[in-house]
């Protein structure tokens, strides 16, 4: 049973972020041998002065399959884990969908959106939450990540939205590789320009100093634009900057 878990508030500015504590929850739930971990998307929330946040407002949440009756046993160990590993003065949220079960899908997918770019409420979290059937809490603090929590999951079953933790590092920077290479050597599904084409597995492709994939269409999608390279042996598109991700 696919599962998304997501994690939202959990540090302050001296702490561990919310990425770290999502991968070490992962290890924790991989060494009991529950299932099988999807990677790391992040997500961006909504920056306003009403919205309590330490640095980016952003929410952590990755896919995890696993069997049904596993289910509240890996919702105690998230709960359990961000009570002991949240950093001081944090507010953490802690959301579970297993995705079979669930309801109401399109509210929730909506939810994130809207979390983008509205200031939401506890209330209306908590409430739409258990309308879709979904597990959501709060671990510390005033709780106000259950917000952030639930709009990951939203945003990621809406499999438009975020990106990837960590950058790909599978050759030095400045190397030139077929996308074919980087697609079977990574978790990679596919690799496309920021207009949307798709290159096919033969193109050269140059890697800059981040190699930072987005989730696009549900896929995990390197992003490319267009080099200053003419030759024909020469690499024509090179993987995005930092910032150019940035609005994923």
């Amino acid at each position: 049973m696919r599962l998304y878990i997501c994690i939202d508030d959990t540090d302050n500015l001296e702490s561990r972020g919310t990425g770290k504590l999502a991968a070490l929850l992962i290890d924790e739930l991989l060494r009991r041998h529950w299932g099988r971990a999807l990677p790391i998307t992040r997500h961006q929330l909504f920056v306003h002065p009403d919205i309590a946040y330490t640095s980016h407002n952003s929410s952590m949440c990755f896919g995890f399959d696993t069997f049904e009756d596993l289910i509240p046993g890996i919702i105690e160990l998230g709960a359990e884990f961000l009570e002991r590993e949240s950093a001081p003065g944090s507010d953490p949220g802690l959301c579970v969908a297993a995705v079979p079960r669930m309801t109401h899908v399109n509210e929730v997918i909506a939810f994130g959106c809207r979390a983008k770019e509205e200031v939401l409420s506890k209330a209306e979290a908590y409430e739409l939450a258990n309308l879709a059937g979904i597990h959501l809490s709060e671990h510390g603090g005033t709780g106000i990540g259950v917000i952030g929590s639930l709009a990951g999951v939203g945003l990621r079953m809406g499999g438009n939205d975020g990106r990837f933790r960590g950058k790909i590092e599978i050759e030095p920077a400045w190397t030139t590789i077929t996308v074919a290479s980087l697609i079977e050597r990574t978790h990679v599904d596919e690799v496309r320009t920021l207009d949307g084409f798709r290159l096919p597995d033969r193109e050269l492709i140059l890697l800059g100093e981040t190699v930072k994939p987005v989730l696009l269409n549900g896929r995990c999608v390197q992003l490319v634009y267009p080099t200053e390279k003419t030759g024909p042996r020469e690499p024509r598109w090179q993987t995005c900057t930092k910032s150019q991700v940035k609005m994923f």
